[in-house]
This record gives C-alpha cells, sequence and structure tokens, in this order.
C-alpha cells in the first residue's frame, strides 16, 4: 500500500469513532445506580415543591400539575441519558456524544411542552373580559420560553461554537438579509413596544387613519381589524405604531357631538328647550354627566346649535349606530317639526348696487 494512503486511512479512521463501545464495569453500574437515585429524589422534590406552590401562588398558569409532571419526566430521562452513559455505552455522531445530543434534545422537548402548557393553562383561567390581553402575553410568553430553550439545547449539545463559526462565514449573506428583513424585524420590534403601550387590545372598536373596526388579532409582526363592512384589514405593526390610534371604547363612556342648524327667524332658546326634551327622554343618553345644548356658530344660512351628550361607548360605534345616533337625530328632527321650527336649506342673498330691470318674454315694449 502506498505510505501516502495508509497515512489517510490511519487519519480517517481515527477522525471517525467506533459507532459502540461496551465496557461495562461494578463501577460503572454503581454510577449508574446512584444518577437514577437521586434523580428520582430530585425530581419527586420538584413535583411536591411546585404542587405545594400552585396552592399559594398567584402565578398559577405556570406552578400547576402540568408543569410539575413535565419537570419530574425531564429528569427522569435526562438521568436516563446520563446513567446509560455510565455504564461505559459510548456513541458518537459527528465527534459529538449521543448522550449530550439526547439531552439537548430533551431539554429543548420539555421546555416546549412547558412552554405550550403553560400558555394553554394562561388562556383557559382567564375571564372573558381580560382574555385578549392575556392572549398576547401567553405567545410573548411562548416564544420567549421557545428561543431560550433552543439556545441552551445548542450550548448543551457544544454546537454554540460551530453555529458562530457559520454565521461568521455567512456574515455578507447575513447583512444581506439583514437588510431586506429589516422590516420584519421593525414589525416585531413595534409589536413588542405596542403590547407595553397597550393603546389597543382585541375585541376593542379603533380608527386608524382611513380604517374604523374592530380590532380582530394582534400578532408579532402585524394588527388586523375587521371593518364595519366585514372586511379585514392587515395593517403592519410598524405602521399602526407610528400612526395615531384613536380607541373608540376605551373607556365605558364617551361624548357625542351633533350639530343641527335652525333657521334666523326662529327663537333659539325654545329650539334648544325641544332638544334636550328629547335627550332628558332617550335612554342611550347618560343622564350623568347631564347633556349640553348651545348655540355654537351664526353659519351663513342657519343658526348652529351643537349637542354634548355622554353615551356608552359601546352604543356609538359599527352598527350600533342605527339604534343610537341616527335615531337620536330623527328624534330631534321630528320634535323640531312637532314645534314648527325650521331646519333651513343653504341660502343666499345677492344685493346689487342698482335696481335690475328685468324682461319678461311675451311683454311688449322694453
Amino acid at each position: 500500500m502506498n505510505p501516502v494512503n495508509a497515512t489517510n486511512a490511519t487519519a480517517t479512521t481515527s477522525a471517525w469513532d467506533k459507532p459502540l463501545v461496551l465496557s461495562i464495569t461494578p463501577k460503572g453500574i454503581g454510577e449508574s445506580i446512584a444518577i437514577m437515585i437521586a434523580a428520582y429524589v430530585i425530581a419527586r422534590f420538584l413535583r411536591y415543591y411546585i404542587l405545594r406552590l400552585s396552592r399559594e401562588t398567584n402565578y398559577v398558569w405556570i406552578f400547576n400539575e402540568d408543569t410539575a409532571g413535565t419537570l419530574y419526566n425531564m429528569a427522569i430521562f435526562v438521568a436516563l441519558v446520563y446513567a446509560v452513559r455510565a455504564l461505559g455505552l459510548s456513541f458518537k455522531v459527528g465527534g459529538v456524544e449521543i448522550s449530550t445530543l439526547l439531552t439537548a434534545l430533551l431539554v429543548f422537548y420539555f421546555s416546549y411542552l412547558l412552554a405550550k402548557k403553560s400558555r394553554d393553562y394562561m388562556v383557559m383561567r382567564t375571564p372573558p373580559s381580560k382574555l385578549p390581553e392575556t392572549q398576547v402575553k401567553a405567545k410573548l410568553f411562548y416564544y420567549t420560553v421557545i428561543t431560550i430553550a433552543f439556545f441552551i439545547a445548542l450550548d448543551i449539545a457544544g454546537l454554540s461554537g460551530r453555529l458562530s463559526t457559520v454565521i461568521a462565514a455567512a456574515g455578507i449573506t447575513g447583512i444581506v438579509l439583514g437588510f431586506s428583513a429589516q422590516t420584519v424585524i421593525a414589525n416585531f420590534i413595534s409589536g413588542v413596544f405596542m403590547y407595553f403601550d397597550k393603546p389597543l387590545k382585541i375585541g376593542d372598536a379603533v380608527r386608524i387613519g382611513d380604517f374604523e373596526g374592530i380590532v380582530e388579532d394582534i400578532r408579532i409582526l402585524s394588527t388586523r381589524i375587521r371593518r364595519w363592512d366585514g372586511t379585514l384589514v392587515r395593517i403592519p405593526n410598524e405602521k399602526l405604531f407610528n400612526s395615531e390610534i384613536i380607541n373608540l371604547q376605551k373607556y365605558p363612556a364617551r361624548r357625542a357631538e351633533i350639530t343641527v342648524g335652525i333657521a334666523y327667524k326662529e327663537d333659539a332658546q325654545k329650539a334648544i328647550d325641544t332638544i334636550l326634551n328629547v335627550l332628558n327622554e332617550e335612554p342611550v343618553v347618560l343622564a350623568e354627566p347631564e347633556p349640553r345644548v348651545y348655540v355654537s356658530e351664526l353659519a351663513d344660512s342657519s343658526v348652529n346649535i351643537t349637542i354634548w351628550a355622554w353615551v356608552p361607548s359601546t352604543l356609538w360605534v359599527g352598527q350600533n349606530l342605527l339604534r343610537s345616533k341616527y335615531r337620536l337625530l330623527q328624534k330631534i328632527k321630528e320634535a323640531l317639526d312637532r314645534e314648527g321650527i325650521e331646519i333651513p336649506f343653504p341660502q343666499r342673498v345677492n344685493w346689487f348696487p342698482e335696481p335690475i330691470r328685468i324682461k319678461v318674454e311675451g311683454e311688449r315694449g322694453s
């Protein structure tokens, strides 16, 4: 055999570890048993402590029976991997111990289960009134735990260093991708800021620019609004964060403003009293704060009377306007008609400095 080939063959053989090495010794058996006993004791203690804590803490969504069972199983399975390793069973893949890889996978898997069950538990135990905000919290908690577990698993498997090398080697590609993904990153960061700022929540009626409707869903990159006509609008979180957000039902009551014009010849105080009588009899108008009606403008064709009335916020948005605002306008119109108060059309008065002679067709002479 060629000496060079022999050297290469030797190097190749040494680069790949033997697929399976079995060397069970009494010492290894003792270590394996000790690992399992210690893991069993620690797992039992963890489960007992978390179950007791679940009866005393307010964070039941994370400290509960599911969490106790998940941590118990993780401790037992990880200990089982190291117990097998202590027996002398050694198997490597790409230079990494299979026991190390199994430990990393188990940590990531059980972390995923913990995040998923805690997210579901958080949502299930939330009253309907606080459910929209809790859903956003649950999503953030879930993705945070998954991200942390992923990097911990990489570190356990010993792949974090290799991953850094790969990332460094692909630096130029990363820069290009970074520029192309800057919109995605901006939307993500804006979504996080909006979560802490809380200008809106799922179920709120909002007005954002030219769009008005109900917040259907708040996601990491975008927010979806169902408009009053049934169409769905997706707004990137970056644009939403930089926009003026008008929350139409942030508070239980809001002040509605309506303007009605009457003719100049009419009695303004009589019109005000008539409108106040309508407001006092209208169930959608709150008694406190009491409504106010006043002359707000002497316009070109009418005397404008402005109405301030406090109403429930939920009745002054969307389809509810049919049985609140529009019905109120109809009743005001009918009341003014009964009192003989004229709501004028737009008028123009033309004045000429000299009389104008108009020739009527059919007249003789000029």
